[in-house]
């Protein structure tokens, strides 16, 4: 089981600091941390940097996790334009594109 940790807009999204998930990958953990914590957090997930262990993952969504393994969730804290109208960050990635 991995622990996340989740800073910032995405702590605030997600409604608390970190959580731990059973899943084989990355892809598998943040698939299911979108389905727990909703739209919203998959909205700050699409703009956000993901690291497994203070890394950056070198086989992206397909890095295998393991017992004890930490993912941080890590959205952009400033900088960067954002539609009023919608709150979304211009330039976001497509939020279906997070994970596989």
């Amino acid at each position: 089981m991995a622990r996340v940790r989740l800073f910032a807009r995405a702590r605030e999204a997600a409604g608390r600091a970190a959580d731990e998930i059973d899943a084989p990958t990355l892809g598998g953990l943040l698939t299911e941390a979108r389905i727990r914590y909703g739209a919203a957090f998959t909205e700050v997930l699409a703009v956000s940097r993901v690291w497994v262990n203070g890394e950056e993952p070198h086989d992206g969504f397909g890095t295998t996790l393991g017992a004890g393994d930490e993912v941080a969730v890590l959205p952009p804290v400033s900088g960067g334009a954002v539609d009023r109208a919608t709150g979304a960050s211009v330039g976001a990635a497509d939020p279906g594109l997070v994970a596989s």
